[in-house]
């Protein structure tokens, strides 16, 4: 007894309603002190210690920059705003 197996594309799902999400990451002057690249971009980084504020080579990936960020990242509630 022999089966047809159908393979689903997924690539071409219907289902998906809803666009993928992307941060935009803000350019930001400066120099990488590693390998001199002119690509510095800061982003929130999620990690082990919570949010980060970044600033990251976008070349070497070097953290130029590291702070502590808001506690949710990039959602800002309105009570943090008091």
């Amino acid at each position: 007894m022999s089966r047809t197996v159908e393979l689903c594309d997924m690539s071409e799902d219907s289902r998906t309603t809803s666009r993928p999400l992307f941060l935009e990451r803000r350019s930001i002057e400066g120099t990488c002190p590693r390998c001199g690249a002119e690509q510095l971009c800061g982003y929130p980084v999620n990690s082990e210690g919570g949010w980060f504020d970044v600033v990251k080579c976008q070349y070497c990936l070097l953290s130029v920059s590291r702070e502590r960020g808001p506690r949710l990242g990039p959602i800002r509630l309105l009570t943090d705003q008091l």
